[in-house]
Formats: structure tokens, sequence, C-alpha cells
């Protein structure tokens, strides 16, 4: 069903659990606040959301972010462009892939809450995002299952199976060693509660690497048995990409699946991410640093 909202703004559901599309937005110039306000209500209820045919430079897209929340710097171990501090860019040709299932920078003590990324070269064929919503996993687990989730802990890391994968090509052996050179991990809960909408959704994706209180077999068998659930079929969007395609997600309460498929062929994008707390799990306890100090990336230095 597509759902008329005010200034001619419409939602349109891709599946039943995840994903929307929008139009009548154009996030380029100003935009009331009643607008905002519908994009973010409808990335709370789809979790994530696209809108077509975007035109943005750097300034457009920074000044769209920032009407969701503080700005994040690019990234915590990247370097940004210059002149452009809150950009990541996503480019093939310097071997950036993330073809992991993964929630954004979970190795730190405050993963982004939303981030934002505007495609500038899409391949011909391939190059499609998929996301999960970590949501609907929660909700179908067993019920011994979902107690047992409620209670665990998760060391998250940047030296991890995601940067095993994505750094696995002989080509980009440089960048792993200069992400892995700096140690970062975080301690979340494996079920956080959503600050806006107070939902549970299950903590987990590529960046876990063991729960705390278990041993290193026991923690891979735990977290695959959750992870299992993540990325149901069912709890899944497939976006194929077109230059100018803006792509907004909730990273409180997905992960996300960067397809790589296109061989040699470029693809680009550029990310800019808000800053979000630090996840809370169902017992009231937040995430919080092991190794390494990300503060000034979150602004919370």
């Amino acid at each position: 069903m597509t759902t008329l909202l005010a200034f001619d703004v419409r939602v349109r559901p891709l599946t039943g659990n995840v994903g929307a599309e929008i139009s009548g937005v154009d996030t380029s110039g100003p935009l009331p606040e009643e607008i905002v306000s519908r994009v973010r209500q409808a990335l709370h209820d789809h979790k994530v959301v696209f809108l077509r045919g975007q035109t943005l430079d750097y300034r457009q897209q920074a000044e769209f972010a920032g009407r969701l929340g503080q700005l994040t710097l690019s990234h915590p171990i990247y370097d940004a462009p210059d002149g452009r501090p809150h950009v990541r860019e996503m480019d093939s040709r310097q071997g950036t892939r993330a073809n992991h299932w993964h929630t954004d920078l979970t190795f730190i003590e405050r993963p982004p809450a939303y981030a934002l990324l505007h495609a500038k070269v899409i391949p011909p064929v391939g190059g499609d995002t998929i996301w999960a919503n970590t949501a609907a996993a929660y909700a179908s687990l067993p019920d011994e299952l979902r107690d047992m989730a409620d209670r665990l802990r998760i060391v998250h890391s940047n030296d991890s199976d995601f940067t095993d994968e994505t750094y696995a090509h002989r080509a980009a052996q440089g960048d792993r060693e200069h992400y892995v050179s700096q140690a970062y991990e975080a301690e979340h809960p494996a079920v956080r509660v959503h600050p806006d909408t107070q939902e549970r959704s299950l903590l987990l994706g590529g960046f876990a690497r063991r729960v705390v209180g278990y041993g290193p077999q026991a923690s891979r068998d735990l977290i695959r048995a959750l992870q299992e659930y993540v990325v149901k079929p069912e709890h899944t969007v497939r976006w194929q990409w077109r230059v100018g395609d803006l792509a907004i997600w909730d990273n409180q309460s997905t992960q996300h699946y960067a397809v790589y498929d296109y061989g040699t062929a470029h693809r680009r994008a550029e990310r800019v991410t808000v800053a979000g707390p630090p996840p809370v799990g169902v017992d009231g306890r937040p995430g919080l640093t092991l190794r390494g100090d990300t503060s000034a990336y979150s602004g919370a230095a």
C-alpha cells in the first residue's frame, strides 16, 4: 500500500518486513520540518528507505543528514577527503567492499544511529545492497532463545570476520593491515532497545567476535544461531541501485550486505553518518569501550 503524506510525500513499502521507497522529497534543498519528521517516521517504520534521483553535492548531503541528528566524522579509522570531513567514500577502485553482513561500526562504543549513502557510480550489472531488519529477527526468535539473547553481552572488534572477508583480495591487503593497525573493541548487549521506538533488536553482524563469559567455540555457535534469524530472506530487502539514489538506514535496527558481483567494474558511493548513543540492553546497561578511543569520531569528546 502506498501511504500519502503531507506535501504529497509518498511512502511505498517494498516488502512486508523491511524497506520502503519515498517519493516527493528533494533532499538537495531546504525542507520543512514536517517533511523531515515524515522521513524519520518512515525510517523507523521500515528501517531503510530509498529516494531515487537525488542530485546532491557534499554540502547538500551533509545538510540533509544533519536534519536527522549530529553528524559524525567520516570514519574512526580512515581519513576524510580534503574539505569534506563528514563523508566516507565507498570506492571499489580503492578496494572498498562491504560484502559481509554487518551493522556499521559496532566495534566502537557509539555506533552511528543513521547512515545516508548516495550513489555516484553504479556498475552496469550487479552491485546491489541487501538490508535485514534485526527487530523482526528478534521478534521471530523462539521464546527460550530470546530469553537467553536478552542476557548476552558481545564483544565487537575491527579485527573480525568482516575485516577478513572484506579485505581478502590481494589488492586490499595493505588496507587490511591499516584497518587493524589500531585495535578497537566494544562490548554491547546482544539485544538493544531502540532509543526512539523502544523496539528490541539483535545487535550482531560481522564485527561480533565473542560472547562475554563463553569460550571461543560456544561464542561462535551462539552468534551463528542468532545471526541465522537476521538473514532469513523474509527479513530482508534488496535494492538495485541507480546513479543518484539515496539510501537511508536505521543502523540501530538493521544489518546490510553490499553484494560484490560486478567484477572489475567501478562502483562508488558517498556515506554520511549521524551520531548515535551507546546501545542499551534490556537490563538498562549500555555498551562500553574496551579498546581504542573513538570519541572524536562521534563528537562525544
